[in-house]
């Protein structure tokens, strides 16, 4: 099926960004290598759902260089990047995404790549999987199985296979160490901070920032707000994360009382109603909040606006609300990841960890389909260090290694202490 994009005409501008990235991710260079000699995907259809910018266009150029027919649609309406779409339309990739697309397009979209009878899917959110668990049962008759990014996706994917719901396998890409240690604290953390500046042009350094959230990408954003010079405040529900705030340094208090103490708020928990009526009302004049959660429910947009009583789009991404009490409030990026809908998400040297494993994800899943079930896995741990090594490799890193008799000492018995 044809394409559906803005326009094809921005096709040179989006290879640009994509041979761009391309330089700073020689992991994934190196496993393409592999990959193509194998011809690995070799009559595979490929369905991606995922932030559709440069960085995961390049992902899909080394599947669909591996011999897959790769079908990639976005998995947010705001992430899109239109250029970037026409080029990987252009290389021969089918494409169904367009920048700002109505919520009714993005559920279309989603449906005209399942059309395709995927063999694997790769998803970002788990809403591709929510539709083959549901209405589109029919599209899954070939499908092997698949891997997701995110902390939500791999929320959602649990909560399916401890109701027996999920009808196959899936790799929770975000739990391998490679994935979660460096993604979503120093991705997060850079790429929201990046969102902020770039969309208001202001300073960090001095404000009072309230972190809503502290997982790994909680982490991540908190310590760049700090290294920015901001004072950090964290709001949290997990007692052993809130101690782990406190002792780095951070303030931790309810939301109720950050709420009038804040000048930047960004939520980054997965959950809903993290900032409500509740809230709004309590906050500065001129207070900023945005999401780096994957869903916009974190930051209460309807109750914001009924709340209102007046609303203007002041600059782009950003959207000034006037409270009955006078105070006006902006929200980024429609509360959508502000990282990804105000900038260009995470680092490309970060990514180059991140989709070198999703590679490796699809790669094993095809490989091992006739032993895996309809449960969520991990990677094994041998492939997560293999791309741990191939990274210090491509950075001049050199790393020790155990001595025979080190290894005896710590794994074998014998020599005792």
């Amino acid at each position: 099926m044809k394409s559906v994009i803005r326009d094809i005409n921005l096709a040179p501008e989006g290879m640009k960004r994509i041979r761009w990235v391309e330089r700073f991710m020689p992991v994934l260079r190196e496993i393409k290598e592999d990959l193509v000699r194998r011809h690995a995907f070799a009559g595979k259809t490929v369905v991606m759902s995922i932030h559709l910018e440069a960085k995961t266009a390049f992902l899909a150029t080394v599947l669909h260089a591996a011999g897959a027919e790769v079908v990639i649609t976005g998995s947010n309406p705001l992430s899109t990047q239109d250029a970037v779409a026409a080029a990987l339309a252009d290389l021969g990739i089918t494409v169904y995404a367009t920048h700002a697309c109505t919520t009714e397009e993005y559920t279309r979209y989603l449906h005209m790549a399942l059309d395709h009878r995927p063999h694997l899917i790769l998803d970002d959110g788990g809403d591709l999987t929510a539709l083959l668990l549901g209405e589109r049962r029919d599209a899954g008759e070939r499908l092997l199985g698949g891997s997701e990014e995110t902390t939500t996706g791999v929320q959602r994917l649990r909560n399916w296979e401890n109701a027996k719901q999920l009808t196959h396998p899936m790799v929770a890409v975000n739990d391998s160490l490679c994935k979660y240690l460096f993604d979503n604290r120093y991705g997060t953390g850079q790429s929201t901070w990046d969102g902020i500046v770039r969309t208001t042009n202001l300073t960090v350094a001095g404000r009072n920032v309230v972190v809503a959230g502290y997982g790994w990408c909680g982490k991540g954003v908190a310590m760049r707000a700090k290294g920015l010079g901001a004072h950090v405040y964290v709001t949290e529900v997990d007692p052993i994360k809130s101690i782990e705030a406190v002792f780095d340094g951070f303030t931790v208090l309810p939301m109720r009382q950050a709420a009038a103490i804040g000048d930047i708020f960004v939520t980054v928990t997965g959950c809903k109603d993290v900032i409500t009526k509740e809230h709004f009302p309590l906050m500065k004049d001129g207070a900023i909040m945005c999401n780096a959660g994957h869903f916009d429910v974190e930051i209460n947009g309807r109750e914001l606006r009924e709340m209102a009583t007046e609303t203007e789009i002041v600059r782009q991404s950003i959207e000034g609300f006037t409270l009955p009490n006078g105070n006006r409030l902006y929200l980024l990026a429609e509360g959508r990841l502000v990282n990804l809908a105000a900038a260009d998400g995470h680092p490309a040297e970060i990514m180059d960890l991140s989709f070198a494993l999703q590679a490796l994800a699809l790669d094993y899943v095809q490989a091992h389909a006739e032993l895996l079930t309809p449960k969520v896995y991990v990677l094994p741990p041998e492939i997560d260090k293999a791309v741990a090594r191939l990274k210090l490799n491509t950075m001049g890193c050199e790393i020790e290694s155990l001595t025979a008799a080190q290894y005896a000492y710590l794994y074998e018995q014998g020599e005792q202490i």
